[in-house]
């Protein structure tokens, strides 16, 4: 007897839009579903995981949370996805459902293209994509809080054309979408969500549903369920990468810090945004240990917006060791970064 295909929802989005908190939101909150998650993190640690993991929630168990770190899924589909994929469905009991979060510079359609393979498409379908974008930068007219950044890598790189690298990553995102969740609604008044939404409704290609989300609050049966089945209408769905054989990410640079122990929170806060004022840095996401504090304090920065919170309680074999995951466009300046962190 053949079983039912395990739906997957894929969440896209720019670096720092949300997704991790909202996938967070999501497995403190299942509504009776088993859900399994594959995250995927651009760069040499998945950070991603690691916050995951320290959601306390039972949804949160460790074998239904696969890392894949090192590596963009839209690049290297066939040799990390299969696989994971392969042990999420060998879980007993099986995942209902399994969320795929993309690195911020993945492009959703190869990877939805992927559930076409004779090995997977039988297993498993594309319940829908999600795009998650930064509703805060959005109403100020960017996809990024850093659009300094930007405009440094334009001024450097005599080979960009009209056409920034980063609003193309967005655009093609938007264009896979079934459903986009603009977060950080609590940042902004009346105003500035009309120019927020207006921004969406200019990218978007077609119809799609948009809905708002606070600290990654939404209801689950908004975003999983949808049932649409997405690799069945993919080749529908345009972007500005389809013409080419493949892509990279060689605009970008990652760096892993190491963090000590930090005196409170707020000094640790301080010392994060200096490092995110740099020129060129996009995003930073850690955990640190703060002095007599038993819990590890989760931090994450766009820009200078710094968000703090402690997660959960250190092992007692585990080293009271920080780390911070610092993605900056290509050649940014890691040691001013070292010494910004350094205080």
């Amino acid at each position: 007897m053949s079983l039912a295909r395990i739906p997957c929802t894929i969440v896209t989005g720019f670096l720092g839009a949300g997704k991790t908190t909202l996938i967070r939101h999501m497995l403190q909150n299942p509504q009776g579903r088993r859900l399994a998650v594959i995250v995927n993190e651009f760069g040499d640690v998945g950070m991603d995981a690691e916050i995951l993991r320290g959601c306390g929630a039972e949804a949160c168990d460790e074998q239904g949370i696969i890392e894949l770190a090192n590596g963009c899924l839209c690049c290297t589909v066939a040799d990390d996805f299969v696989p994971a994929l392969d042990a999420l469905l060998a879980l007993e009991p099986r995942p209902e459902h399994i969320l795929i979060e993309t690195s911020g510079l993945a492009l959703p359609k190869p990877l939805v293209q992927a559930f076409h393979w004779p090995a997977i498409k039988g297993r498993v379908t594309v319940d829908g994509v999600v795009a998650v974008v930064d509703g805060a930068a959005l109403a100020e007219g960017r996809v990024t809080a850093d659009p300094e950044a930007l405009a440094a890598q334009r001024a450097a790189d005599p080979s960009l054309d009209h056409e920034d690298p980063v609003e193309e990553v967005f655009e093609d995102q938007i264009a896979c979408a079934d459903l986009v969740v603009m977060t950080k609604a609590d940042l902004l008044d009346a105003p500035a969500m009309q120019r927020a939404q207006a921004a969406i409704a200019e990218t978007l290609p077609r119809t799609v549903h948009v809905v708002t989300s606070a600290e990654g609050r939404l209801d689950p049966g908004v975003m999983l369920g949808l049932g649409i089945g997405t690799e069945a209408d993919i080749e529908n769905r345009r972007t500005h990468h389809d013409d080419e054989a493949d892509h990279d990410h060689d605009d970008f640079d990652t760096v892993v810090m190491d963090l000590p122990e930090a005196p409170d929170a707020p000094a640790l806060a301080a010392r994060v945004a200096a490092a995110c004022a740099v020129t060129g840095v996009l995003r930073a996401k850690g955990f640190c240990p703060v002095a007599g504090k038993p819990l590890r304090l989760l931090v994450q920065a766009v820009g200078q917006r710094v968000t703090q919170q402690f997660d959960r309680a250190w092992g007692p074999a585990e080293a009271r060791q920080g780390r911070l995951v610092v993605i900056g466009l290509k050649g940014f300046d890691q040691g001013a970064v070292a010494r910004a962190l350094a205080g």
